[in-house]
């Protein structure tokens, strides 16, 4: 019950964010793109709440920004609702089709394909949840009809939109996905060249789905005609895949509570698994256990204790964490206070070799070679009552599996399950399985204060660098008491096994210097930025926002008295 762990936190006075106001405008949207932001904010002005707006700023994410989330996706959400006080989590991800099997992505030779290839084919993608997900959510918050939602996103695939910096640099750019027939179909010139930052880019095909699944209701996509559509695109070569209407027919979005436990004199609050946010959940924890509020981003010493912490996190969530419909996930044995101290005493004066998982008493999985992309969005939606829609969102890579029906790209999710099943004759927890969903290191995430009540909410894309993006947004804005905005521009740092990836040039030569004496060398990032959004709330509501400069998004309240 969150009431208990309210009283378990100890409070060092009545801990206040920076610039913590009254605020003259409740509702606000904070997301990856200004044309998802304004659509929100249009639903939100005729009356609708937060799970209202959330259907609609997905359904423009899909066009204008598609080459990371979209209909043919997965998602997770956290529904803060502002009458009865309570967070719900709902689980939209992708669900593998049952005759899956832990080989599903081995060669002819018992070996696992190269992840660049499995990503492509028809294996790669899952049961589509997103759009599901969305509309339980709506049915249970939502004020405004469903036919009334998608209409901004429905005008502007017809009446075509400026193609942003970001989609026509990934349709221009080297992945595999880009140079795909679906891809350069729906990205391309008259004279078949890539779309180039500026031009006008309609989309009818997605127009018309959108029309359907406004008439048809949530569930469009999970039956016929649009049902058959995906499954025909994933069976062709190479490697056609295995989904089957009945998959379709048997998925619902996983609705329960969320995963909640003190951080300093807040709450933090995360979807369960499959998804990641128990690991980042522990990564606090142990960030608690070494005075990370005590130092300041400047001190090496800082990120240095970031660093480690990440590790041990990483270590145990590689090792534990997945669907836990189908195997055992030490929830409460990852987040034992006892557990979590331990494990902190292994942070030493200098970084050693890359640490194991700990050894936990629940049935041992085999090491895990699961790769995960980054082609996902994130996004906020506060209402006039208070509400809270917290959404990470994806097609998993960049544009997904790069096959597309109706106007809107599949996803390749089943490549977030482990490719190798086995190892050293132990199944690994992550494995593929009959409608199973792979884990996911998407944590929208929701912090409290001692009385139940939102102070912020955020959330990141990275693939697995979405733990670490989270974590420092975290630590910026309720340890070290920055602006959101101040926080999310701090330099990203990945600390996962062996591996330190971040933003060089973002961090001072000395401190560099510091950490590489101390066994942190830091190279250059690979995949995509970060895409951080948030909000941060106060007594009359939003009070501050923040969008990452990484990517395009902006954040904004509503002001209801502009014109439509």
């Amino acid at each position: 019950m969150l009431a208990l762990l309210w009283a378990t936190v100890v409070l060092a006075g009545c801990a206040q964010l920076p610039g913590r106001a009254p605020a003259d405008r409740v509702a606000a949207v904070a997301a990856a793109h200004p044309l998802a932001v304004a659509a929100g904010l249009e639903t939100l002005r005729d009356g609708g709440t937060a799970a209202d707006a959330a259907v609609t700023v997905q359904a423009m994410l899909g066009l204008v920004e598609p080459q990371s989330s979209g209909l043919g996706g997965g998602a997770f959400l956290l529904y803060y609702d502002a009458a009865t006080r309570r967070i719900t989590a709902f689980d939209g991800r992708e669900a593998a089709p049952a005759a899956a099997k832990p080989e599903l992505f081995l060669d002819a030779q018992g070996q696992p394909l190269p992840w660049r290839e499995a990503i492509l084919t028809g294996r790669s993608t899952g049961v589509p949840g997103a759009l599901a997900m969305l509309g339980a959510a709506q049915a249970r918050h939502g004020r405004q009809p469903w036919q009334r939602l998608f209409g901004a996103a429905i005008r502007a695939a017809t009446d075509g939109f400026v193609v942003p910096q970001r989609l026509a640099r990934f349709a221009n750019s080297p992945f595999p996905q880009a140079s795909l027939p679906d891809v350069r179909a729906l990205f391309s010139r008259a004279d078949g060249t890539p779309v180039q930052a500026g031009d006008r880019l309609s989309n009818p095909a997605y127009a018309a789905t959108l029309q359907r699944i406004a008439a048809a209701g949530p569930r469009a996509l999970l039956e016929p005609p649009l049902s058959a559509a995906i499954i025909a695109r994933t069976r062709a070569e190479p490697l056609p895949g295995r989904l089957e209407p009945a998959d379709f027919a048997a998925y619902q979005p996983r609705i329960g509570e969320p995963l909640c436990r003190p951080f300093l004199v807040y709450v933090v609050c995360v979807p369960p698994p499959p998804s990641s946010g128990v690991a980042l959940l522990q990564l606090l924890a142990l960030l608690e256990h070494t005075g990370i509020a005590s130092h300041q981003p400047a001190e090496p010493q800082a990120w240095f204790l970031f660093a480690e912490a990440s590790r041990l996190m990483y270590a145990d969530r590689d090792q534990y964490v997945a669907d836990p419909q189908f195997v055992p996930v030490p929830i409460a044995e990852l987040l034992d206070p006892d557990y979590v101290a331990g494990r902190a005493t292994l942070i030493g004066t200098t970084a050693g070799p890359a640490p194991a998982a700990g050894d936990l008493a629940v049935p041992q999985s085999g090491a895990d070679a699961t790769r995960e992309a980054g082609g996902t969005s994130h996004f906020v939606v506060t209402d006039r009552w208070g509400n809270i829609a917290c959404i990470t969102t994806s097609v998993e890579s960049l544009f997904g599996s790069g096959r597309a029906v109706g106007g809107f790209l599949l996803n390749n999710q089943l490549t977030d399950f482990s490719l190798e099943p086995l190892f050293d004759g132990r199944p690994a927890a992550n494995a593929v399985a009959g409608g199973k969903r792979p884990r996911s290191s998407m944590a929208p995430v929701i912090v409290l204060d001692r009385a139940g009540r939102p102070v912020a909410a955020l959330g990141s894309p990275g693939g697995t660098a979405i733990l670490a993006y989270n974590a420092k947004a975290l630590v910026g804005l309720l340890a070290w008491h920055q602006p959101l905005q101040q926080a999310i521009e701090l330099p990203n740092l990945i600390a996962r096994g062996a591996d330190y990836f971040g933003e060089v040039a973002k961090f001072e030569p000395a401190l560099r210097e510091e950490l590489a004496a101390r066994g942190i060398l830091i190279r250059a990032g690979r995949g995509e930025e970060s895409g951080l959004h948030g909000l941060v709330f106060g007594p009359a509501g939003v009070i501050d926002g923040g969008a990452d400069p990484r990517r395009e998004g902006v954040w904004r309240r509503l002001d209801p008295t502009a014109a439509d």
